[in-house]
């Protein structure tokens, strides 16, 4: 709870644009909701883990810092993999 309440702080007092929250679960929806309204970009990193429906239609775009596990780099490349940003899909409204 004390994360969604930190969200929701920075997002009023206007302390970053972007939020980059570590999680797939849906008690932080509430959070993530205000933060978008308020204009606050909210990047998803769900460290290869499920993303709960709720949640995943209140952010902007999924990213991973880290590799996919079990997933070997080439042994010639010492850099990390990029991570790779995927805007969540937006259904039309059909009314």
């Amino acid at each position: 709870m004390r994360i969604g309440v930190d969200i929701a702080s920075i997002a009023l007092k206007r302390q970053a644009r972007t939020i980059v929250l570590v999680s797939g679960d849906s008690d932080f929806v509430p959070a993530a909701k205000l933060a978008r309204r308020e204009g606050v970009e909210i990047i998803l990193d769900p460290l290869w883990q499920s993303v709960n429906e709720d949640l995943y239609e209140h952010i902007d775009g999924l990213q991973s810092g880290l590799p996919r596990p079990g997933r070997e780099r080439s042994r010639g490349s010492s850099a990390p993999a990029r991570p790779q940003i995927t805007p969540p899909s937006i259904e039309a409204d059909a009314s």
